[in-house]
């Protein structure tokens, strides 16, 4: 798989479970729910930006070094 198709799918599965997670928060309104998205999925959420940029760098580097292979 190359590198756009991986992050496509990391940017599609992080989209599904934010409004997963907004959904949820409709019938799920206590402590530990907000302590649940700050202990997890706030973490994961800036995990997954963090690493989209670098998805996109890498596929930058490798098309760079595809270029200057042939």
């Amino acid at each position: 798989m190359s590198m756009a198709g991986s992050k496509s799918r990391l940017v599609g599965a992080t989209k599904e479970l934010q409004l997963k997670w907004e959904q949820t928060k409709n019938y799920w309104r206590d402590q530990k729910s907000m302590e649940f998205e700050q202990r997890y999925l706030q973490e994961l959420f800036a995990g997954v930006d963090k690493t989209i940029v670098i998805v996109e760098k890498l596929d930058e580097l490798l098309k760079k070094v595809r270029h200057d292979c042939e």
